[in-house]
């Protein structure tokens, strides 16, 4: 395309450094409008000064949705990397909302993202926007992270819709999935009716205990709790545990190794809480899984002692292991009856209650777990006798497990 001598001029203004003279230069290349965008795409990547791609920005917002399209077809093309891409397409404006929901249901995931960024950042109540979520989770299975965070900043005004979808015989069942899954994503087993409940609930039961292999593995870093499977419901009550469910294995470690969400209190407006996840008996033991500062605290040593040995009050025995390969952390705790019999510092060396006892363990967490109850690492791998079924806690008695959003696995 054969580019206006005044507009190469005015996009050559745009990398001047004189305020006036860019501010003049955008407002002059929006009023030409598409003819403008060529040369504008071909200059802006020339370099990466971020005044420079600010004015370029501005003239694009203005001309508003056919610059959109040509930033698309130029990444499309391979005209615009990566970086250019997600910074130009966050500079439109609301006459573009049909576009970002166009883009959400791209099937170039690296695209549909900029779709759902650019419907979280309008935050418009876009019937389409709402259709590309629901096709996109029912479609995939997942919901990708602005997309979750989109549905949730939409929410009052979503989730009416959304059950209504649900419910719809005239809906496909993909759309019914991904409506769903929306619901427990914004707003957890609370939003759901009473009869999606049911069948989730249904599901959940069908499918314990499940497979043993899914608990968390010790690389890298891990911590955890293991008590007797004979007694292992005091340990509801010593950890502060409230409402078990009975849950997966795949649903009990996601929803472990999710971060706290904030629940304020009269008493502690920072107030945080959690979920634990309890272990099937394996081999005779059960695991305990979570969050440590909300299990265990923050004051790592002594609250490891205090909590292993408050454990092994309420369940006779408790072990607990912490090991960090990154940062050099090797250490666990063996109680019996409320106090330490055993334990293990890395950087310390083991320290025993009884130094007569010939069979007494001396290994890190990865050795003297097995020694000790059960090695996570081995659970399925060698034969693993399993009984009963995992179960799932809140640490805060007046929450119940439906605040918490985001899907999990079943």
């Amino acid at each position: 395309m054969k580019i206006e001598p005044g507009i190469a001029k005015l996009v050559e203004d745009l990398d001047g450094g004189d305020p006036e003279l860019v501010a003049t230069a955008v407002e002059r290349l929006a009023a030409h409008g598409e003819r403008a965008l060529p040369p504008l795409l071909a200059g802006v990547g020339a370099d990466y000064a971020s005044r420079r791609l600010e004015a370029y920005g501005r003239v694009l917002s203005r001309i508003g949705p056919p610059a959109f399209d040509a930033v698309l077809a130029a990444a499309r093309s391979g005209e615009l990397n990566g970086w250019f891409t997600v910074r130009l397409l966050r500079v439109f404006d609301e006459r573009c909302a049909g576009r970002y929901a166009a883009l959400a249901l791209d099937p170039d995931r690296s695209l549909s993202d900029y779709g759902f960024a650019g419907l979280l950042r309008l935050r418009v109540d876009s019937e389409a926007g709402l259709r590309a979520l629901v096709e996109r989770v029912g479609r995939s299975g997942h919901v990708p992270g602005e997309a979750g965070e989109y549905v949730r900043v939409m929410w009052d005004s979503f989730a009416p819709r959304l059950r209504e979808l649900c419910r719809d015989p005239a809906a496909s069942r993909p759309v019914r999935h991904g409506a769903l899954g929306l619901l427990v994503e914004g707003g957890g087993l609370d939003a759901l009716d009473d009869r999606a409940r049911m069948l989730v609930e249904r599901l959940v039961r069908v499918r314990l205990p499940g497979n043993v292999r899914n608990i968390p593995d010790t690389q890298l870093s891990a911590w955890w709790l293991a008590v007797p499977g004979a007694t292992y419901e005091g340990v509801f009550e010593a950890l502060g545990l409230h409402d078990p469910r009975p849950v997966t294995i795949e649903a009990g470690v996601a929803a472990a190794m999710c971060e706290e969400i904030r629940v304020p209190s009269p008493k502690d407006p920072d107030r945080g809480i959690s979920r634990a996840f309890v272990t099937p008996e394996l081999d005779g033991w059960r695991l305990v899984f979570g969050r440590f500062a909300q299990l265990v605290g923050y004051d790592d040593w002594d609250d490891m002692i205090e909590t292993v040995e408050r454990v092994s009050a309420a369940c006779g025995r408790a072990q607990l292991f912490y090991v960090d390969d990154a940062g050099g952390a090797d250490i666990w705790f063996a109680a019996e009856d409320g106090l330490v019999v055993r334990q293990y510092a890395a950087d310390g060396g083991p320290e025993e209650a009884d130094d007569e006892d010939p069979d007494a363990v001396t290994d890190g967490v990865r050795e003297a777990c097995g020694a000790l109850s059960v090695d996570p690492d081995l659970v399925g791998v060698l034969d693993t006798v399993v009984r009963g079924h995992g179960w799932l806690a809140v640490t805060a008695p007046d929450r119940g497990h439906g605040q918490f959003p985001g899907l999990l696995p079943v």
